[in-house]
């Protein structure tokens, strides 16, 4: 999280349809509704607004491995009041994610699927598909809002997952013309192909699939292991030792120090409070490793020029590394990183050994 991270525009879209999944699997929970219960008409009149209905309906009728998701719903709403009792408080539970990242923190967030269901239970299954139908069909389809939030009937007005990459991309954007390159907001590198991150993965926590503050479009190389991929972002369902990239964010936080002996790039903190946060975030996303590769590959780009322009000339190398340091831009990729190389280089005796 070198870079800032924010909400963009078509964010109250995606804030809305977080919404009408919550209101969609409290209602599914209620002890007077039931598998037959699950109708257009009912819809229409249960989910906030009858566009809202219309489109939840069309979402239903979509088949996933053979089974609609109405069928995934029915089994949801046929559940036991028991059972459905203990789904209603995980929902509210996760539902409160903004809460965990304020001066008050509710207990842990539920790190394990609810009423003791094991990750291959059935009922988990058809929850976790249906909550994840959200975004896999409808975010990628269109949600029924335009950008503000509300409800809308027009397709050309409805946010679509490329809408949101489209958007974050462009917000994120150090340097704005179309050709310049972009930079992922997670490590500073080279932002290749992004694909959409869930920060707390969608398997675990299916009902903040289309969560507005849990998307973020980052680098190949940190959606993947061994970098993030499905790794938890809480200590047992506890954030404070957590960033968090729209919640609490890392910028600023982060320090990086060359260390000779290793040699290698330091990720530390800077200040105390955030020791334990910084030292999170590095092994989350491999940081100092990545860094460090990036960091001995400039040198070395540096070194053969050296050899080949300076040999014995420190003034002239000297001077080289200073212009090679002016024109670092924080628009570029791994600028942090080249900045940290470059004062090393001016180090007197270090300068003296590169120009050897």
């Amino acid at each position: 999280m070198l870079k800032p991270i924010h909400r963009v525009a078509c964010s109250p879209a995606l804030a809305a349809c977080q919404q009408l999944m919550r209101r969609f699997a409290l209602w599914l929970c209620a002890p007077q509704v039931s598998g037959v219960s699950i109708t257009q008409a009912n819809l229409r009149s249960s989910m906030g607004s009858a566009i809202e209905g219309d489109w939840l309906w069309g979402l239903l009728a979509r088949k996933h491995n053979r089974r609609t998701l109405l069928e995934r719903a029915e089994c949801i709403a046929n559940l036991s009041p028991a059972e459905k009792s203990g789904l209603q408080q995980w929902i509210q539970a996760v539902s409160a994610l903004a809460q965990h990242f304020g001066p008050t923190p509710p207990a842990a967030l539920p790190v394990a699927p609810p009423n003791q269901w094991r990750s291959q239970d059935e009922h988990w299954k058809a929850f976790k598909t249906l909550m994840v139908a959200f975004y896999e069909d409808g975010l990628r389809d269109g949600l029924p809002y335009a950008a503000n939030g509300a409800p809308t009937t027009d397709v050309t007005l409805r946010v679509s997952y490329d809408q949101f990459v489209r958007e974050f991309r462009a917000a994120h954007r150090p340097d704005p013309h179309p050709d310049a390159r972009e930079v992922c907001v997670l490590c500073g590198g080279p932002l290749v192909q992004p694909a959409v991150d869930h920060w707390l993965a969608k398997t675990a926590f299916p009902l903040l699939a289309v969560c507005a503050d849990n998307l973020l479009p980052i680098c190949g190389e940190c959606n993947v292991a061994p970098q993030k991929g499905q790794k938890a972002v809480h200590t047992g369902g506890a954030f404070s030792d957590w960033f968090h990239p729209y919640l609490r964010h890392a910028n600023g936080a982060i320090r990086l120090r060359y260390d000779e002996a290793t040699p290698s790039v330091r990720v530390e903190s800077a200040t105390p409070a955030d020791t334990v946060k910084v030292q999170n975030l590095d092994s989350l996303l491999n940081l100092g490793q990545r860094w460090t590769r990036e960091f001995k590959a400039e040198y070395w780009r540096l070194h053969r020029e050296a050899q080949r322009r300076y040999r014995g000339d420190v003034q002239a190398l000297q001077h080289r590394i200073m212009d090679y340091r002016r024109s670092l831009s924080a628009a570029e990729p791994h600028h942090e990183i080249h900045a940290l190389l470059a004062e090393a280089l001016l180090d007197p005796a270090r300068l003296q050994a590169f120009a050897e």
